[in-house]
Order: C-alpha cells, then structure tokens, then sequence
C-alpha cells in the first residue's frame, strides 16, 4: 500500500529513520524523496491542481477563442466560490466516512469520479448559446474540487510528520503546478487540431491518475482527538486556533494568509488570454508553456523542498515570497515586448519556479499553523481565505486590464504583492527559532 498508516501528524521523524531505501546506490538528496508518504505527495498535488486549471486556463481559453468577451471571462472566475466557502462543509467531512474506505479516501474518490464526468461534458455545451450552463456546471466542478481539496489537504497533512512539512508540501504544490500543463500546454495543442468536446474527455482521463492513487493508498490513522458530533466537529477547530494563538495573534496570521497570494493571484488569472491577445497561437503557447514551465517546476520544487529542510519554513517564505514577485513583473515586461517566444519562454518559466516556490512555502506555513486534531476544518477554512483573492478580486481583473492595460495592470498586482510580505515580520520572522510562531504580534 502507498500510505503509511503509521505515522501520525504529530510525530517528530527521526533523522536516522527517515530514509531506509537510502544506500551507496541512491545519492543523499534524492534518499528523502523516496518516502512512501513523499510519494504519494506527488499524487495528491496532480490531483488537487489539475480541476482548479482546467477552470482557470482551459475554460478562459476556450472561451476566450470562442469569441466570448474578456469581462465575461473574468466573471468567470466567480465560480470559483466554492474554494472559498468549503470551510463551511468541512466540518461534515470531518465527522462523516460515506464508505469503508475511511473518511479522508471516501471523498477524495468520490469528488473525483463526478468531476470526471462534470469535466469530461464541459466540451458539449456551446460558448454562444449556452454560457449559462457552462457557468453552472463550471460552478458544479469547482465545488466537487474545492470538497477534493478538503479531504486531500487533511490527508496529506495527516501522513507528514511535523519536520517533512516543508518538503512534502513542496513536493504537493510541485505537481499541483505541473498538472497545470495539462490543460495549460496539451489540450491547447490538441485544441488546435480536435473539437473541443474531444480536447475536454481527453483533459478529464487525466483524473484517473488521483483516482488510483486514493484506491491504492491506506487511510492514514492519527492518534489525536476526533469531533464526535457534527456541533463538535463545527466549533472545536475555531475555538482550539483561537484558543492557542490568541484573538490578536490569530487575526494577524489571518490577514498574512489573505494578503500574500493577493498580487500572485490576480497577476495569472488572465494569463492564457493575455497571451492570446499577443497574437501568440494555442499550439505555440502550449509548446513554449511546455518546454518552459516544466523544468523550473520541477527544479524548483526539488530545491525548494531540501531548502525549506535546511533553514526553516520562516525564511523560505521571504526568499521565495521576493521571487514570487519578481515573476510578477515579467508579465509586465512581456506585455512591452509583445510578440516574442524567447520572452514568453522566460516569463512562463519564471513564474513556475517563483510562484511554485512562493506556494510551497506558504502551504508549508498553512500546514504548520493547524492542529492535527482539526486537520480538515482548519485547513479548509484557511485555504478558503487563500482562495478569496482568487475568487473575488480575479473577478474584476477582465474590467482593470480593459480600464488601464496589460503593463498597468501587472504593476498594480506587483504593488499589491507587498503588504503580504511586510506581514511577515509579524507572522514569520526571519530570526525565529520557534517551530510555530505562537504569538506573532509580539514577535
């Protein structure tokens, strides 16, 4: 079995156990990686970000080359408020298992076998006449992805000891940003030679992949408290995260969790359809998003994980975060050149390596700030507030970028990145020796 079952939340992994396959035959980096739960870190993040990319880069595109206005597109990403609430059914998840599976692989198998259909009869509706019904069934698929993320983020949460945090989660968001070349680089390509119905089966077949791994993985058991009523299961997790932090401290690390992906967010929410008004083609950003995206994500991901083992969650959340921001700029850049690969190459590689960097580390944080015994609830309501800019402010980007331009438009996101970044000083600070930072407005 893929699980390791054993290995509750809370358990500190000894250094000396942490890597049996390593020999003289497997080099002393690479020896981490190989840990079952590790492994299966490179499932649940294909798993987790392949829904949440075709809803914010192949349905724009494939709207967008439908004749379908940017406004409209941008609306779009309204439908993204199930990421954005899924604290509020949660609870729900936690306390109930549908099947002898268990409670984290339950949902995770059924999330996903209904998005495969949702996804899979995107490509049958027609942009012109029936955009409401794409919208609703948009919105379906968003909601079956964001319960998916609610049931995986507590089972990876729940199989990582404390000190793989770091590494585990940047493996997660490595893959969680690879499957973005699905939908992102493949079925654009196949667009260009395949009905659309055809290019969204063949992007849905991709789900199968999550699929095996939750009926192949074991239900992780953690010796910790677990709610036993629903009441429970909806009070406890706000009680016990304000109860450890405090309501001062609590509220500051709230606001850091809001404001950090802000910039990030908005920046690439429109990016298929700004370089499709550049007069790049489907194909020529699918292959430029495939040759350059994938080798800085995955490097990337490689070494911020053993960077993040070597000096701390903290500091990795301001080097990555000033990355992070700096990718933001290229759109900027490209948006002065316009039409040139070479450009394109390097400001889609850039942004994989500095937002995958910057997400790893933020995850790390998120996974680090909860209690193992709330492991669903407070995830979810914690990335829930991550996905609002997501949600809300991408909503308006199509009106800004119409308003002010393409070069204006990724400035104001640059500056927009920043207060995430002074709040760092409050909720991670550089010289903190402490695990988890107890009480931030002190610090």
């Amino acid at each position: 079995m893929l699980g390791n079952s054993h290995q509750p939340a809370s358990h500190q992994a000894n250094p000396q156990q942490m890597t049996p396959t390593s020999s003289s035959l497997v080099p002393n980096w690479l020896a981490p990686f190989l840990q079952r739960r590790l492994l299966i870190c490179l499932f649940t993040g294909f798993a987790s970000g392949l829904p949440l990319f075709i809803l914010y880069q192949l349905v724009p595109a494939w709207l967008r080359s439908e004749g379908v206005g940017l406004k409209e597109i941008g609306f779009f990403a309204l439908v993204g408020i199930p990421y954005t609430w899924k604290f509020v059914w949660s609870p729900l998840m936690d306390r109930y298992a549908p099947s002898t599976l268990g409670r984290r692989r339950s949902w995770m198998l059924i999330t996903q076998i209904l998005m495969l259909v949702s996804i899979g009869f995107l490509g049958y509706l027609d942009p012109k006449t029936q955009l409401s019904e794409i919208a609703f069934l948009c919105a379906i698929t968003a909601f079956l992805s964001a319960s998916l993320d609610i049931s995986i983020d507590a089972f990876r949460r729940e199989i990582l000891p404390d000190r793989e945090l770091g590494l585990g989660n940047s493996i997660h968001v490595t893959t969680y940003r690879i499957a973005g070349l699905i939908p992102g680089s493949l079925s654009l390509i196949l667009a260009d030679h395949y009905a659309w119905d055809v290019v969204f089966i063949i992007t849905a077949a991709f789900l199968s992949l999550g699929i095996l791994m939750t009926l192949f993985s074991a239900e992780p058991e953690v010796n910790s408290h677990r709610p036993l009523t629903l009441k429970a299961a909806i009070t406890e997790p706000f009680q016990e995260f304000f109860g450890r932090h405090g309501v001062r401290s609590a509220l500051w690390i709230l606001s850091f969790m809001f404001l950090y992906k802000l910039g990030d967010s908005m920046a690439t929410a429109l990016s298929t359809p700004f370089y499709l008004d550049l007069g790049f083609t489907k194909t020529e950003i699918g292959l430029v998003a495939k040759h350059a995206a994938l080798w800085p994500a995955i490097i990337g991901g490689i070494a911020g994980g053993i960077l993040m083992l070597r000096i701390g969650i903290n500091k990795a959340l301001w080097l990555f975060g000033f990355v992070q921001i700096f990718s933001i700029l290229g759109f900027a850049l490209l948006a002065e050149v316009g039409y040139n690969l070479w450009v394109l190459a390097l400001v889609i590689g850039f942004e994989y390596l500095g937002v995958g960097l910057g997400t790893a580390a933020f995850v790390a944080f998120i996974a680090r700030t909860t209690s193992p015994a709330y492991t669903a609830t407070q995830l979810a309501l914690f990335t829930a507030l991550t996905a609002l800019p997501r949600t809300f402010a991408s909503s308006t980007t199509g009106i800004i970028v119409e308003t002010i331009g393409w070069t204006n438009f990724y400035l104001v996101c640059t500056a927009i990145a920043i207060p995430g970044m002074i709040l760092l000083l409050k909720v991670a600070p550089w010289h903190a020796q402490t695990a988890d930072i107890k009480n931030p407005a002190q610090a």
